[in-house]
Protein backbone atom coordinates (compact mmCIF):
# COMPACT_ATOMS: atom_id res chain seq x y z
CA UNK A 1 0.00 0.00 0.00
CA UNK A 2 1.26 3.35 -0.40
CA UNK A 3 1.88 6.07 2.08
CA UNK A 4 2.53 9.31 0.87
CA UNK A 5 5.74 10.49 3.09
CA UNK A 6 6.23 14.48 4.06
CA UNK A 7 9.58 15.18 3.74
CA UNK A 8 11.06 18.81 5.14
CA UNK A 9 14.81 20.06 4.72
CA UNK A 10 15.54 22.01 7.75
CA UNK A 11 18.05 24.62 8.54
CA UNK A 12 19.17 25.33 4.73
CA UNK A 13 21.90 28.06 4.79
CA UNK A 14 22.61 28.69 1.11
CA UNK A 15 21.49 28.00 -2.21
CA UNK A 16 23.01 24.16 -3.48
CA UNK A 17 21.09 23.03 -1.04
CA UNK A 18 17.89 24.89 -1.19
CA UNK A 19 17.73 24.18 -5.32
CA UNK A 20 18.35 20.33 -4.46
CA UNK A 21 15.16 20.47 -1.85
CA UNK A 22 13.22 21.95 -4.35
CA UNK A 23 14.77 19.76 -7.46
CA UNK A 24 13.96 16.59 -6.01
CA UNK A 25 10.62 17.74 -4.13
CA UNK A 26 10.85 18.56 -0.81
CA UNK A 27 7.50 19.26 0.66
CA UNK A 28 8.33 22.30 3.43
CA UNK A 29 11.86 23.85 3.73
CA UNK A 30 12.81 25.14 7.14
CA UNK A 31 14.63 28.44 8.11
CA UNK A 32 16.91 28.69 11.63
CA UNK A 33 15.77 32.12 13.23
CA UNK A 34 18.15 31.09 16.21
CA UNK A 35 21.96 32.53 16.59
CA UNK A 36 23.16 29.55 18.48
CA UNK A 37 22.46 26.89 15.48
CA UNK A 38 25.59 26.43 13.24
CA UNK A 39 22.29 26.81 10.58
CA UNK A 40 21.25 30.43 11.85
CA UNK A 41 20.30 32.83 8.92
CA UNK A 42 19.25 36.60 9.29
CA UNK A 43 15.68 37.56 8.15
CA UNK A 44 17.54 38.82 4.84
CA UNK A 45 19.37 35.90 4.32
CA UNK A 46 16.28 33.60 4.47
CA UNK A 47 14.36 36.68 1.66
CA UNK A 48 17.35 36.00 -0.87
CA UNK A 49 16.82 32.32 -0.01
CA UNK A 50 13.23 32.02 -0.50
CA UNK A 51 13.46 34.05 -3.45
CA UNK A 52 14.75 31.63 -5.38
CA UNK A 53 11.29 29.55 -4.73
CA UNK A 54 9.03 29.14 -7.63
CA UNK A 55 5.38 29.29 -7.86
CA UNK A 56 4.03 25.97 -5.83
CA UNK A 57 7.53 25.12 -4.57
CA UNK A 58 8.05 24.06 -0.92
CA UNK A 59 6.12 25.51 1.93
CA UNK A 60 8.35 27.83 3.99
CA UNK A 61 8.88 27.16 8.05
CA UNK A 62 10.84 29.43 10.17
CA UNK A 63 12.35 28.06 13.13
CA UNK A 64 12.08 30.28 16.38
CA UNK A 65 13.76 28.92 20.27
CA UNK A 66 11.59 30.63 22.79
CA UNK A 67 11.04 34.29 20.58
CA UNK A 68 9.67 37.16 21.41
CA UNK A 69 7.24 39.17 19.13
CA UNK A 70 9.44 41.47 17.89
CA UNK A 71 11.90 38.43 16.75
CA UNK A 72 8.96 37.26 15.01
CA UNK A 73 7.99 40.28 13.49
CA UNK A 74 11.13 41.04 11.82
CA UNK A 75 11.78 37.73 10.05
CA UNK A 76 7.66 38.01 8.68
CA UNK A 77 8.51 42.01 7.90
CA UNK A 78 11.72 40.86 5.90
CA UNK A 79 10.18 37.72 3.80
CA UNK A 80 6.96 35.25 3.55
CA UNK A 81 6.88 32.52 5.56
CA UNK A 82 4.00 29.44 5.28
CA UNK A 83 4.38 28.33 8.72
CA UNK A 84 6.59 28.28 12.03
CA UNK A 85 7.82 26.14 14.05
CA UNK A 86 8.10 27.08 17.91
CA UNK A 87 10.45 25.57 20.59
CA UNK A 88 8.52 27.00 23.68
CA UNK A 89 5.79 26.48 26.40
CA UNK A 90 2.43 25.45 24.53
CA UNK A 91 0.56 28.49 25.73
CA UNK A 92 3.10 30.81 24.35
CA UNK A 93 3.29 29.18 21.13
CA UNK A 94 -0.62 29.41 20.68
CA UNK A 95 -0.34 33.11 21.77
CA UNK A 96 2.15 33.11 18.91
CA UNK A 97 -0.15 31.81 16.56
CA UNK A 98 -3.46 33.88 17.51
CA UNK A 99 -1.02 36.55 17.20
CA UNK A 100 0.68 36.15 13.57
CA UNK A 101 -2.31 34.04 12.04
CA UNK A 102 0.37 31.52 10.72
CA UNK A 103 0.14 27.84 11.34
CA UNK A 104 2.46 26.65 14.27
CA UNK A 105 4.09 23.49 14.88
CA UNK A 106 5.37 22.73 18.36
CA UNK A 107 8.44 20.85 18.88
CA UNK A 108 8.58 17.81 21.43
CA UNK A 109 11.03 16.20 22.97
CA UNK A 110 10.14 12.29 23.61
CA UNK A 111 12.35 9.82 25.31
CA UNK A 112 9.63 7.31 26.30
CA UNK A 113 5.82 6.64 24.69
CA UNK A 114 4.81 8.48 27.64
CA UNK A 115 6.02 11.78 26.61
CA UNK A 116 3.89 11.61 23.61
CA UNK A 117 1.24 14.33 23.61
CA UNK A 118 -2.41 13.55 24.25
CA UNK A 119 -3.83 16.63 22.92
CA UNK A 120 -2.90 20.00 21.71
CA UNK A 121 -4.50 23.08 20.15
CA UNK A 122 -1.49 23.40 18.00
CA UNK A 123 -1.63 23.18 14.05
CA UNK A 124 1.06 19.89 13.74
CA UNK A 125 4.09 18.72 16.47
CA UNK A 126 7.70 17.78 15.57
CA UNK A 127 8.67 15.01 17.32
CA UNK A 128 12.31 14.54 18.23
CA UNK A 129 14.71 13.66 21.18
CA UNK A 130 14.87 15.32 23.97
CA UNK A 131 18.20 17.16 24.07
CA UNK A 132 21.15 15.55 24.87
CA UNK A 133 23.08 16.89 28.80
CA UNK A 134 24.76 20.12 28.00
CA UNK A 135 23.38 21.01 24.50
CA UNK A 136 22.67 24.56 24.59
CA UNK A 137 20.09 23.76 21.47
CA UNK A 138 16.16 22.70 22.20
CA UNK A 139 16.84 20.38 18.68
CA UNK A 140 19.33 19.65 15.75
CA UNK A 141 21.73 17.68 17.60
CA UNK A 142 21.88 15.03 15.60
CA UNK A 143 20.19 12.28 18.10
CA UNK A 144 17.52 9.67 17.38
CA UNK A 145 14.42 8.81 19.47
CA UNK A 146 13.73 5.27 19.83
CA UNK A 147 11.66 5.21 16.47
CA UNK A 148 9.02 2.37 17.81
CA UNK A 149 7.71 4.73 20.66
CA UNK A 150 5.57 6.25 18.27
CA UNK A 151 4.37 3.23 16.76
CA UNK A 152 0.57 2.77 17.58
CA UNK A 153 0.05 6.44 19.14
CA UNK A 154 -3.03 8.24 18.10
CA UNK A 155 -2.08 11.49 17.54
CA UNK A 156 -3.82 14.90 18.30
CA UNK A 157 -2.61 16.43 15.51
CA UNK A 158 -0.53 16.00 12.04
CA UNK A 159 3.02 15.13 12.91
CA UNK A 160 6.91 14.84 11.68
CA UNK A 161 9.10 13.05 12.93
CA UNK A 162 13.03 14.77 13.31
CA UNK A 163 16.31 14.28 15.27
CA UNK A 164 19.25 12.03 13.60
CA UNK A 165 17.76 11.02 10.57
CA UNK A 166 19.98 10.23 7.73
CA UNK A 167 19.19 8.79 3.98
CA UNK A 168 20.41 5.36 5.52
CA UNK A 169 17.96 5.14 8.46
CA UNK A 170 15.01 6.89 7.21
CA UNK A 171 12.84 3.67 5.73
CA UNK A 172 13.75 2.55 9.05
CA UNK A 173 12.47 5.29 11.20
CA UNK A 174 9.28 5.25 9.47
CA UNK A 175 8.94 1.66 9.35
CA UNK A 176 9.29 1.41 13.24
CA UNK A 177 7.31 4.68 14.20
CA UNK A 178 4.86 4.72 11.58
CA UNK A 179 5.67 8.45 10.82
CA UNK A 180 4.17 9.55 7.24
CA UNK A 181 6.39 12.63 7.39
CA UNK A 182 10.59 13.37 8.33
CA UNK A 183 12.31 16.37 8.86
CA UNK A 184 16.19 16.17 8.19
CA UNK A 185 18.76 18.61 8.67
CA UNK A 186 22.22 17.69 10.00
CA UNK A 187 21.90 14.05 8.35
CA UNK A 188 22.30 15.80 4.65
CA UNK A 189 25.18 17.91 5.23
CA UNK A 190 28.66 17.74 4.08
CA UNK A 191 29.66 19.91 7.45
CA UNK A 192 27.76 22.07 9.93
CA UNK A 193 25.03 24.07 7.75
CA UNK A 194 26.34 22.93 4.21
CA UNK A 195 23.74 20.98 2.72
CA UNK A 196 25.20 18.02 0.32
CA UNK A 197 22.82 18.38 -2.70
CA UNK A 198 23.15 14.09 -3.41
CA UNK A 199 22.49 13.45 -0.01
CA UNK A 200 19.52 15.87 0.06
CA UNK A 201 18.32 13.75 -3.02
CA UNK A 202 18.71 10.38 -1.67
CA UNK A 203 17.20 11.83 1.32
CA UNK A 204 14.26 12.24 -0.14
CA UNK A 205 14.62 9.24 -2.72
CA UNK A 206 14.79 6.83 0.67
CA UNK A 207 11.83 8.36 1.87
CA UNK A 208 9.27 8.77 -0.48
CA UNK A 209 9.99 4.59 -1.60
CA UNK A 210 9.77 4.10 2.23
CA UNK A 211 5.88 4.93 1.28
CA UNK A 212 5.10 1.78 -0.79
CA UNK A 213 5.10 -1.45 0.96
Amino acid sequence: MERPIGVKICGLTEPAGLDAAVTHGADWVGFVFFARSPRHVTPAQAAALIARLPAGGPRRIGLFVAPDDDAIAAVLDATELDGLQVYAPQARARAIRDRFGLPVWHAHGVATPGDLPAETALDGLVIESRPPAGSDRPGGNAHAIDWTITRGWVAPAPWILAGGLTPDNVADAIAQGGATAVDVSSGVESAPGRKDPALVARFIRAARQAGFG
